[in-house]
């Protein structure tokens, strides 16, 4: 859970994320509000956080995204000790995908 301290800096930022809709919107902010390197960087954990949830090794994960090892066990703690987000998140938009096929 975040301090309160930094829950009041990051509250803007996550009332903003809330009132996005659409993936045209998230892609529109997002290029604003980040460089396309921290995009890319979050994008790149997403994609490992999936690897992971399918039970690829560290070694496979590494080879096939080029991430940190440290970032990877980072991402693996989260899986297992986090919050949920990952889980929550990739597991919905996995299901969805299958009912669209």
């Amino acid at each position: 859970m975040l301090s309160q301290h930094k829950e009041r800096d990051t509250s803007l930022l996550f009332k903003t994320l809330a009132k996005l809709q659409g993936e045209e919107q998230f892609r529109m902010f997002f290029e604003d509000l980040c460089t396309y390197k921290e995009i890319e960087q979050m994008s790149q954990r997403l994609e490992s956080a999936c690897y992971l949830l399918d039970g690829k090794t560290y070694s496979y994960i590494i080879d096939e995204t080029e991430i940190s090892s440290a970032t990877l066990s980072r991402i693996s703690r989260c899986i297992q000790r986090g919050s949920g987000g990952y889980n929550k998140l990739l597991v919905d938009i996995r299901k969805k995908e299958e009912e669209n096929k």
